[in-house]
């Protein structure tokens, strides 16, 4: 059985059995349970092995990003959290130096989609530095233009004029 039905069972019967305690007048459990049933229908719609791994990265802990990666099986995520497994796939394939792999992966994000704009503008800013590495100035300025369309509340701000500052030296 898929473990993402597991955790919607899990999940039903957990806000079920609240509901119950309420309903038999458990207010102190009911109120615990509520705590407990909101966890679990947040690991219905996340994946926490996903977390970890951004946790992981945020921490500049790429060894063990990496090995959290490899525990998670892409055919058991949802679409978007796919978009996200294999960015942060590439985030940890740039610090290896696997360019090719890092690309192919930011690729892959991009088709199975990111929710965030700032997420796709990183995206993109990573493939146009790919890019100039490999001396592709026209594609490296199209991925650059696309991260500035995405970089809408100016996150990468910073980086898109570095990367610029690099692009153009080519």
């Amino acid at each position: 059985m898929d473990t993402r039905i597991i955790k919607f069972i899990v999940a039903g019967l957990s806000l079920f059995y609240t509901v119950w305690l309420y309903v038999d007048g458990s207010w102190g459990t009911g109120i615990f349970m509520t705590l407990v049933s909101a966890v679990l229908v947040l690991v219905c719609f996340r994946s926490t092995r996903l977390m970890v791994v951004f946790y992981y990265i945020q921490r500049q802990n790429m060894e063990k990003a990496k090995t959290w990666l490899q525990k998670i099986n892409p055919d058991q995520l949802w679409a978007k959290q796919k978009g996200y497994y294999y960015f942060l796939t590439a985030t940890t394939d740039i610090q290896n130096q696997s360019m090719a792999n890092s690309e192919k992966n930011l690729r892959a994000a991009l088709s199975h989609g990111l929710r965030m704009d700032h997420d796709k503008a990183a995206v993109y800013l990573n493939l146009s530095v790919l890019a100039a590495n490999k001396r592709k100035k026209r594609e490296a300025m199209m991925h650059l233009n696309e991260a500035k369309k995405y970089d809408t509340k100016g996150y990468l701000k910073k980086d898109i004029k570095e990367v610029q500052r690099m692009v153009n030296s080519i």
